[in-house]
């Protein structure tokens, strides 16, 4: 009982949003099972991100951005001088509303003719399963977010420094659309999500003990012996 009121005091330290939010990278990797911990975005999904306090970060964003503007802008140039018109960043954010969240994004990339569209996002680190699914989770909602893509059929492509990886259009199938709708509803249930704490996950998140009294903050891993091998 003393750890269901400890979670329970945990929620309310942060402002519940009206309606719930989640940012399409918060899904990717959930998606794909490279993350395991759903309590992480069902919180961020559920409480306003300036009502609570944030874990610093080492990570350096200045010359992450740096690296991927460069590579963004190569993209775009070479875009442009195959012919075609791209919509860059800022032009491309959408916001889908559904019955039980919100959905937002910011695709890097957009090319439309006729009734084909491309949607390319950029990635300067090691090739992912989660860069294809981010992509993916574009296609399926510049069509239903955007007037100007409606009836648009998208493909997509993930764009490393060295590569390029495709996505058919097809990849957006009844598979695909239900795993995302079932994540989505579990994330804006008022239920909150399965915690999965571990050394791991909880290094790359910004959610403080002060919130999530579960949170692992040694960077230890246990180490075992054995003479079998």
């Amino acid at each position: 009982m003393v750890i269901f009121a400890l979670k329970a005091k945990d929620i309310d330290m942060a402002d519940k949003r009206d309606m719930p939010y989640i940012w399409a990278t918060w899904l990717t990797k959930l998606l794909v099972g490279e993350n395991s911990c759903e309590w992480a975005a069902w919180f961020r999904a559920n409480h306003d991100s300036k009502s609570y306090s944030k874990v610093p970060s080492d990570f350096d964003a200045t010359e992450w951005q740096l690296r991927h503007t460069e590579l963004l802008n190569r993209v775009r140039i070479e875009l442009e001088e195959d012919g075609k018109t791209v919509f860059t960043e800022n032009q491309n954010s959408f916001t889908l509303r559904g019955r039980t969240a919100v959905l937002g994004g910011k695709p890097d990339l957009i090319t439309v003719s006729g009734g084909m569209g491309t949607v390319l996002d950029a990635k300067t680190g090691e090739p992912s399963t989660s860069h294809k699914i981010q992509v993916m989770l574009y296609m399926y909602a510049l069509p239903k977010a955007l007037p100007q893509y409606r009836g648009i059929t998208f493909e997509g492509k993930v764009v490393y420094p060295d590569h390029e990886e495709s996505i058919p259009d097809t990849a957006i199938d009844d598979v695909f659309t239900d795993n995302l709708s079932n994540m989505i509803q579990r994330m804006a249930s008022s239920d909150p999500a399965h915690r999965v704490p571990s050394a791991l996950e909880c290094s790359f998140c910004n959610i403080t003990s002060a919130d999530c009294s579960d949170r692992i903050e040694s960077e230890e891993v246990s180490t075992g012996e054995t003479e079998d091998f």
